[in-house]
């Protein structure tokens, strides 16, 4: 075990001096497109958009996750992943030159030439007392853009090397499927109001409310806001009330997490009873750094108020950042769980001989 961990690491290393020395070669730039083409197009989109890089949660700034998981697999994989252009002039080189345009394309056609208004338009509306009915379709603009960038990564991925490497990119394109679906969801069905992914709330809620009473705070679950729990949180500094819906309850971060983590699992040298056990604990560790950010919005709504800048800035970015950073950094977690105890095995053996 620990020989094929050092393995693993050399391998990386290895691969990280290859990786950047083969860039030299005029085709493996081709290699890199996927990279190259949506850097241009997520650059664009800053300058039209800073503030959308500003928010997690419906924002964009899960795109640079996509573009770092996209640059770990190649780094990975650089030696295993085949250019299949062998021509400059040959269809494939064609059809991908077409779609490494496409994402640009998209963010022009999307932004200035009126579609962005027009899925706006044939977008549901949401008619809830003292709500903007079109809040939420004004938001579904985002979610057809993630999954639009993920039909055309993939089309690239099988343009440039052939459908047996769409395994290799799995992670990154699970990943922004994900996001997108996630968005478009709660933007069709918001206030929690698809069934299966609110199950969990009620329970979610109620843990928040006892790690909250276990920190000083009096709590009470009442009633409803718009069909989702309400929980009202008190001391002696001042009181916030708000509903938790499914996206709150970290639904999201759940589904990613179980992504991210079956994909390095299957991809591992981790045998399948260990890494059942590193999944469930993963998995519960996620859901407790949910409960916890619940947790905080109360917390920094009763010091700053309700509908104070402090809020909505936790709520849209750093709250979500508690799990994204728990999920990329996980499996090296078990790695590093992994050479401890083999190094602590061999030592072992060396005391015993």
């Amino acid at each position: 075990m620990q020989e094929k961990l050092r393995n693993l690491i050399q391998t990386l290393k290895r691969k990280t001096r290859n990786f950047i020395q083969t860039l030299r070669n005029p085709t493996n730039l081709i290699k890199i497109i996927p990279i190259f083409s949506f850097s241009i197009s997520l650059l664009i989109l800053y300058f039209i958009y800073p503030k959308s890089y500003e928010a997690t949660w419906k924002g964009r700034t899960y795109y640079l996750f996509f573009l770092w998981l996209i640059f770990l697999e190649l780094i990975l994989n650089w030696e295993k992943i085949q250019v299949k252009i062998q021509k400059l002039k040959s269809i494939r080189f064609i059809s991908l030159l077409i779609l490494v345009l496409m994402p640009v394309a998209y963010v022009f056609i999307a932004n200035f030439a009126g579609l962005n208004m027009a899925i706006v338009e044939v977008s549901p509306k949401h008619y809830y007392p003292g709500a903007d009915p079109y809040y939420w379709a004004r938001l579904m603009p985002l979610s057809v853009e993630y999954l639009v960038f993920a039909l055309l990564f993939a089309l690239m991925i099988l343009a440039a090397y052939g459908k047996g490497s769409l395994s290799i990119f799995s992670l990154p394109l699970s990943f922004i499927v994900i996001i997108g679906s996630i968005y478009m969801m709660d933007n069709i069905y918001p206030f929690g109001e698809f069934a299966p992914f609110q199950v969990i709330v009620p329970t979610t809620t109620a843990l928040a409310a006892k790690f909250l009473n276990f920190m000083g705070y009096q709590t009470r679950i009442a009633g409803e806001v718009y069909g989702t729990p309400r929980l009202i949180v008190w001391n002696e500094k001042g009181i916030a009330s708000y509903g938790i819906a499914w996206p709150c309850s970290g639904v999201d971060s759940l589904l990613l997490y179980s992504v991210v983590t079956i994909l390095f699992l299957n991809n591992s040298f981790i045998t399948r009873k260990r890494s059942v056990i590193y999944f469930l604990i993963g998995a519960m560790v996620t859901y407790l750094i949910n409960i916890s950010r619940i947790a905080t919005i109360f917390i920094i709504a009763i010091n700053h108020g309700t509908y104070s800048p402090e809020v909505q800035r936790f709520h849209d970015y750093y709250g979500p950042l508690y799990s994204i950073t728990w999920i990329v950094f996980y499996p090296l977690f078990i790695l590093m769980v992994h050479f401890l105890w083999s190094k602590l095995k061999r030592k072992s053996s060396k005391d015993s001989a």
